[in-house]
């Protein structure tokens, strides 16, 4: 292959405040390792910012205990916009992280002990394992899913995301893009009403669900770090959709995108373009977070779902010490070794 999607990168998702959300997301899902903090400008956006540049302050953080991270991300030059209706099950974009837990039962019990407000029970859905979904205090919405592939052991309730579900306006518009992008297999294609997303906003209606993974474990440098992950497509069957980002900027309030960690960047370029979905935005050379380096770039999905790719040139390890891990000239299919990530834990953020 010409290019190598080590995995799901990160969630991004947007807010208010980062910090108040950033502290309710260490809290519940152990995302306390902050890969880069930066207040800055976002001038390569403006396609999905109103055609202005617009400020922001933003967090990559990752939980150790295995999965990817979440971009937490706020405007400073305006206020985020909130959805004038709440979205609905089967409306176009990222409708609900999944979130990745070895003990779905504890899981549940300490949150409903601890307040989290819980939209459903624990239900089996169409693979045959349970799982629940949970809401923040900002509306967003988390798939709780039972998986056992953790890169430590570490004493955290749940590793990071897993995955996403996204609301489609055909399922099979969409399958060839994630095939692309390593979704080969196939875990279910169901239609029809569904007991276990009763209590999730518009989950009485009828839908196409259809939960894509891969079959071959993902290889590059964070790979074992981000794990094995599952994109739920949803296609509502007795409804018109909406656009969940309708007449609202990247950035506002929800899942913003969703990003693939990737090597090869022409290449993939080149595959997508071919297939129709040519980069909306582009870093091109490479981009500087301050804390972190790397090009990043864009495509819209069928509905105008926003996901990015970015290739990864240096992350820091101990900023004060002036360390950084530069990515460059090494095999970009080698994992890097266990004590190397976990080198990234050195500048943990307690909850």
């Amino acid at each position: 292959m010409s290019y190598i999607i080590s995995g799901i990168q990160q969630l991004g998702v947007g807010v208010r405040s980062k910090d108040e959300a950033w502290k309710w997301y260490r809290k519940f899902f152990g995302m306390d390792v902050p890969v880069f903090q930066e207040a800055a400008e976002a001038p390569l956006m403006t396609r999905y910012t109103g055609g202005s540049v617009q400020s922001r302050d933003a967090a990559l953080a990752l939980n150790l205990k295995g999965g990817s991270g979440f971009e937490i991300w706020q405007y400073t030059s305006r206020v985020t916009a909130y959805p004038e209706s709440e979205a609905l099950l089967g409306d176009l974009g990222i409708i609900a992280g999944r979130i990745k837990t070895p003990d779905l039962h504890r899981c549940y019990v300490t949150y409903k002990e601890d307040g989290v407000q819980i939209l459903t029970d624990l239900k089996t859905g169409p693979g045959g394992k349970e799982h629940f979904y949970v809401k923040d205090p900002w509306g967003n919405i988390f798939e709780i899913c039972e998986e056992s592939d953790f890169f430590m052991s570490k004493d955290a309730l749940t590793g990071g995301p897993c995955g996403a579900v996204v609301g489609v306006s055909s399922v099979d518009n969409v399958l060839p893009l994630y095939k692309i992008l390593g979704y080969d297999t196939v875990v279910y294609d169901k239609s029809g009403s569904f007991e276990d997303l009763n209590g999730l906003p518009g989950g009485e209606g009828e839908f196409r669900r259809v939960l894509l993974t891969h079959k071959d474990k993902r290889s590059g440098a964070f790979s074992r770090v981000f794990g094995k992950s599952s994109i739920e497509l949803i296609q509502s069957l007795d409804r018109k959709p909406e656009k969940i980002f309708a007449g609202r900027f990247w950035g506002d309030a929800g899942f913003i995108h969703l990003c693939f960690d990737i090597h090869g960047m022409d290449n993939l370029g080149k595959t997508l373009e071919e297939a129709g979905y040519p980069f909306t935005v582009d870093s091109e050379n490479s981009f500087d977070m301050g804390e972190a380096a790397g090009r990043f770039t864009y495509i819209e999905d069928p509905d105008g779902t926003l996901l990015e790719f970015v290739e990864t040139h240096k992350v820091p390890i101990m900023k004060k010490l002036n360390w950084y891990l530069n990515l460059k000239g090494r095999d970009p299919a080698r994992p890097l070794a266990d004590w190397m990530l976990r080198l990234l834990g050195l500048g943990r953020i307690k909850a």
